[in-house]
This record gives C-alpha cells, structure tokens and sequence, in this order.
C-alpha cells in the first residue's frame, strides 16, 4: 500500500502524528530536489553556541513583507571552514541582515520539524557590486592611514552637546529627539540639528557639508552624529561613498553613525568613532552614558562620604581617647612641674645664699678699705690742717704786729700804694697795741 493510499484509507479515522511526520521525513529524504542544493536567501537571528551556528532563512517581498522562512543550521565541523571562507572574502563575520548564497539539504525531525543543514556559502553573492565597492572603500582608507583615526578619537565621559546630522521632520530624528530629550532619567542634552538630504545622490555632498559647519564651530559640540531610519538598499547606497567615508574618519570629532534598521550596513559603520543600528539606539547610547557617569559620580561622591566620616569616626575616636587622658596628662604635668618648680626654689634659694655671701663679703672687703682709705685721708687731712694753722700762725697779723709792724687803712681798706693817698684823706693805723688816726698834710 501506497502512502497516498495509506492516508486516504485512514482519512477517517486518521493517523498518529509521528506516522505524519515519518512520512515527511520520507518524503524529504527521497525528494532529489532538497538534497544538496543552492539557495539564495537573507540570514535572520544569527547565533552561536556550542561550536555550532544557527539561522534562521528568510524572504522578502518588495514592501519588505516576509513571504519565507526556513530554520537553518551549520554544524561546528563545517561551520569553522565556511566562516574563515567567508570573512576572508567579504571582510565581516556570517551575521544577521546579509544575503547569501548557501547549498545543503533539507531535513526533517519528528519533534523539531524542518531545517536546512547548511554545507558551503558563495561568498561572492553576498558581496555583490555594493559590497565589492564598500570592501574597495575600506581597503583605500586602509591603505592611507585613516581608517581608525576617528576610532581612536577620545570622547567624553558625559557627552551633551550633541551636533546632530540628519533630515529634518524624518521619522528617525523624530525617534532620535524623543527618546534623547523625554528619558527616565531626566538628563539633559543639548542637541543641534545640521539638516541634509540623507537619500539618493546628494547624501555624499550633504553630509561633507554640514561636516565643514560643525569643524567651524567646532568648541561648541562634544561629538556629532549622524543618524537616518531605513530603508531599502537603493536609498542607503549614497553613504557608501568615499569622500563621505573619508571626512567622517578624519572628522576631529567623534563621529556616532544610527543608519537604517539592524539588517542595514555601510561604510560608516566600519569607519566611525560608533556605528549603532538605529537612530534610537543611538540616543540610548548618550542616556547610558550619561547614567554610568552619573553613577560614577554617585560613586565617588559616597567614596568622600564615606571616608569623610571615617576620618570623623577616626578623630571623634582620637577625642575621646584624649579627653579621657587629659585629666590624667593635666595632673602628671602639674606635678612634674611642682617638682621642677621646687627644684628651681630651691636652686635659687641655694644661688641667692651664694649671692649674699659673696657680697657680703665684697662689702666688708669695701667696708674694711673705706675705713682704711678714712684713716689715711684723715691723717693726711690732719697734717694738712697743721700746716695750715702753722701758716696761718705764721701769717696772723697779730703776730706780725708783734713784730713791730702796722696796717694803715683809708675807710678800712688797707693802704699798699702811697700814690693813692690824698691831701686831707684820714688814716687809721693799727698797732699791735692801740690805733692811731691821722690827716695828710
């Protein structure tokens, strides 16, 4: 019996599921068509684990609608050549977003349903002519020495005033603002907005435009950004330019890229200071950080707290211990310097007694030869007296009237000079006995 059979027969009472999924199973295995086969498709929910990669493969209408999907997985023994063959030709991990062209078989599982085992990828498709032109771009910028510069340049830790390069009323500067300016956290950004054409051909010159604006007034901005919402792959084809690729990675500033959806990439994202996936990540980028700088701050600022009050705990310890001491230190240094005190009375007592005794004794040394000196002087005194009274003896006008001798005067005065006498002048003449008065003739 046939299996189309088998399941017409039971159509009534049916089949177990297990018998279903065995005849898919069968079906599958001995389906030439799904055994080692090319399939081009768009790789969705890339990850990793365990060695092994898994995928899931999609398809996209024109609107972007997904009309396909298949689970897909490569295992560890494959998946380490394919993803060397891979990045060596395309320059970027196997990763969600690419198109590919991958061969393998399909399979199927009771219990996990259908899958495709993935067994070689032609690197070559997902490159394609943009890829080859962005990897060409690259390899240039490389070449001349600028492809990190803006990579290396230094951003500050809380970046607010914010340049922003975008298209004025677009959907992903609506999202970017709203989610930047109206955040939990209540931070503050000061953003300004350099409107460009950020589709089609223009978007090249646009951007290097407002770039130049930015460098002119270049202390006003911590960074700038340029940010556009997706689209489809034509309209992003315009960042892929090298002139723009090259003005942003030798930008001055730090240059953070939100281009398209998370599927979306192009050469600003291997080339600037930040590459996010969407306008609205890119704002999250400056709320966190900020909030890690702010945290930081809170950090610190609990830091100084806390040593601040272990440097008070530690000096209200070291109060303590001294006020319970001092008391203690106080009567010590009072009776320390009772004693010194009484060493020094007593030492000026003993320097006083020295003192007096060694003047006492200069005193009667000095009291001694004052009395000596009075002796001499009055027995020098005494003879000088002698001789005196013996001279004054000897000159004693009496005595010298004794000898015969008189004293004449004119109105009591004595008379030495004879011219001085005049006609009529009354004398008086002392004798030593008696006084003549007389009148010149």
């Amino acid at each position: 019996m046939t299996d189309s059979l088998f399941l017409q027969e039971n159509f009534i009472t049916g089949i177990p599921l297990s018998r279903l999924t065995s005849f898919i199973t069968r079906a599958v295995t001995t389906t030439p068509e799904l055994a080692s086969t090319w399939v081009t498709a768009e790789l969705s929910d890339v990850r990793i684990a365990g060695g092994h990669c898994y995928m899931e493969l999609i398809e996209k209408n024109e609107t972007g609608q997904t009309i396909a999907k298949l689970r897909a997985t490569i295992w560890q023994s494959t998946f380490v050549r394919l993803r060397q063959k891979f990045y060596n030709a395309v320059g970027h991990d196997i990763t969600t977003g690419i198109k590919v062209l991958i061969r393998g078989s399909v399979s199927h599982h009771s219990v996990f349903g259908l899958s495709f085992n993935i067994t070689d990828i032609d690197p070559s498709y997902t490159m394609g002519d943009l890829e080859r032109l962005r990897r060409e771009i690259y390899i240039r910028l490389k070449k001349e020495g600028v492809v990190i510069l803006n990579r290396e340049k230094h951003l500050c830790e809380a970046p607010q005033r914010i340049a922003v390069i975008s298209a004025e009323g677009a959907a992903g500067y609506g999202d970017f603002m709203n989610h930047l300016m109206n955040n939990n956290e209540g931070f503050v950004f000061y953003p300004f907005l350099f409107p460009c054409s950020m589709q089609g051909d223009r978007i090249s010159s646009s951007i290097r435009g407002a770039l130049q604006l930015i460098e002119s007034t270049i202390d006003l901005w911590d960074c700038v950004v340029i940010i556009r919402g997706g689209g489809s792959t034509t309209d992003l084809n315009g960042f892929d330019d090298y002139e723009l690729a090259r003005a942003v990675a030798t930008f001055p500033l730090p240059v953070i890229v939100g281009i398209g959806h998370e599927r979306d990439r192009n050469i600003l994202d291997e080339i600037a200071h930040t590459s996010l996936k969407t306008p609205t990540a890119v704002a999250g980028f400056f709320i966190d950080r900020l909030r890690i700088s702010y945290d930081n701050i809170l950090a610190k600022a609990e830091k100084v707290r806390q040593f601040a009050n272990d440097i008070i705990t530690g000096e209200q310890q070291r109060l303590a211990t001294i006020s319970g001491s001092l008391p203690l230190l106080v009567e010590n240094r009072i009776v320390k310097n009772h004693t010194k005190l009484t060493g020094i009375a007593e030492l000026i007592s003993s320097l006083a007694k020295g003192v007096i005794s060694r003047n006492n004794q200069k005193v009667n040394d000095l009291l001694d030869r004052m009395i000596n000196v009075k002796n001499i002087l009055i027995v020098n005194e005494n003879k000088k007296i002698n001789s005196l009274e013996t001279l004054c003896s000897v000159l004693d006008p009496h005595n010298t009237l004794k000898r015969g001798y008189s004293i004449t005067r004119i109105d009591g005065k004595a008379v030495t000079d004879s011219s001085l006498i005049k006609k009529g002048m009354k004398l008086s003449t002392t004798l030593n006995k008696g006084e003549i008065v007389s009148e010149v003739i």
